[in-house]
């Protein structure tokens, strides 16, 4: 797969990492529009949130992405942040494989 995030995932594209667990990858935005910016992806490729089933699966996974946002929240030591994400070309998505951003101000 050529997608650029999957490519980051398997080490083919340099990335400053902040977080890896054997589900997820998180790293600093190559474009930053805050001081913090993080995109927090899931390992399997996924190219939208609407991908996601509409059942226990696709609620478990999904809690588990935004679940990991929070961990390395914490880990940085962010007392405020926020966690947004685009769905679809006319949502803002750029990369198609989901991702959240997580910004802050420091």
């Amino acid at each position: 797969m050529q997608c650029v995030f999957c490519r980051i995932v398997r080490g083919e594209l340099p990335s400053k990492r902040v977080y890896e667990d054997e589900s997820f990858l998180a790293f600093h935005d190559i474009r930053p529009k805050m001081p913090v910016h993080i995109l927090v992806i899931p390992k399997e490729h996924v190219a939208l949130f609407s991908d996601y089933p509409d059942d226990e699966s696709g609620e478990r996974k999904l809690g588990a992405l935004y679940r990991t946002a929070n961990r390395i929240a914490r880990q940085m030591g962010l007392e405020g942040y926020r966690l947004y994400a685009h769905v679809g070309e006319k949502g803002g998505q750029e990369v198609f494989h989901v991702h959240v951003h997580l910004l802050a101000e420091s």
